[in-house]
């Protein structure tokens, strides 16, 4: 029976998220957190492997104020939640919350598989699965659209642009899912009840063993800014929709947008 580690993170909810004309700053003092969206598929495959196949599913993360998530987590079929708080999480970027999620997996290991999000739903960088694999020493496969477990194998299937790929793995892995891979379902109240009893544990960043280095992140933010679109607001406002249609389609062809067929 298979013990799966899953790594979430612990996100701002970007609808929350207000973004103040003067300059793009973003007003983040309203934003409340959440899971990752594509965690949450993560999360969700772990839980259907353990109930075809039997098993547990443990989570894990770093971050900073990762008590708040446990409840949320551990309602959805986890079984353990471990959380690596640390104010360092705050300008960590993917080498160093890598460094950390592998020593931590190290300590509290083995795990048959461990399961990732392609990416997170804030930054997506699309490199932790990736980096652990190699950290770990374990075969990696990501953007997995399906997975297959069948004692110690599992089958992956692969989305790759007009094709997929189906990957075979006898032993450990670290699969990246996609969040086609599964809907994810909404915890029962007999769930989030059930949560409060469910074990969490803190692991100090200063117990992991890592060095300076390992926790210096190569990338540094410089500064995040918000988007904002300038439309044309080109209204057709003719009695005659027909002449309206022609009025657009003539529009978006001065503007290159369509092309007439040959």
């Amino acid at each position: 029976m298979p013990r799966i580690l899953v790594c979430y993170k612990w996100v701002l909810d970007e609808q929350d998220i207000k973004i103040v004309s003067l300059g793009l700053s973003l007003d983040v003092s309203r934003a409340k957190y959440k899971i990752s969206d594509y965690d949450k598929n993560a999360i969700e495959e772990a839980v259907r492997i353990v109930e075809k196949n039997g098993g547990s599913v443990e989570a894990i993360s770093f971050g900073t104020s990762l008590k708040q998530s446990f409840k949320d987590v551990l309602s959805r079929g986890v079984d353990k939640v471990y959380a690596i708080d640390s104010s360092i999480a705050e300008n960590a970027d993917a080498y160093v919350t890598a460094n950390v999620l592998a020593a931590a997996i190290r300590k509290i290991g083995p795990y048959d598989l461990i399961l990732c999000a392609d990416g997170s739903s804030d930054v997506y960088n699309q490199q932790i699965g990736s980096r652990l694999s190699a950290l770990l020493g374990l075969p990696g496969i990501t953007s997995v659209s399906q997975i297959n477990c069948e004692g110690d194998r599992i089958s992956a299937t692969r989305k790759l642009g007009d094709c997929t790929e189906v990957v075979h793995i006898k032993g450990q892995a670290v699969i990246s899912v996609l969040p086609e891979i599964n809907s994810v379902r909404i915890p029962t109240m007999k769930q989030v009840l059930a949560a409060a009893k469910k074990p969490s544990e803190e692991i100090k960043i200063d117990a992991l063993g890592l060095s300076d280095a390992e926790l210096l992140p190569k990338v540094t933010k410089v500064s995040v800014k918000g988007f904002v679109m300038n439309r044309k607001n080109i209204v057709f406002k003719d009695a005659n929709q027909k002449d309206n249609v022609s009025k657009l389609v003539a529009s978006l062809a001065k503007e290159g947008l369509l092309k007439e067929r040959g």
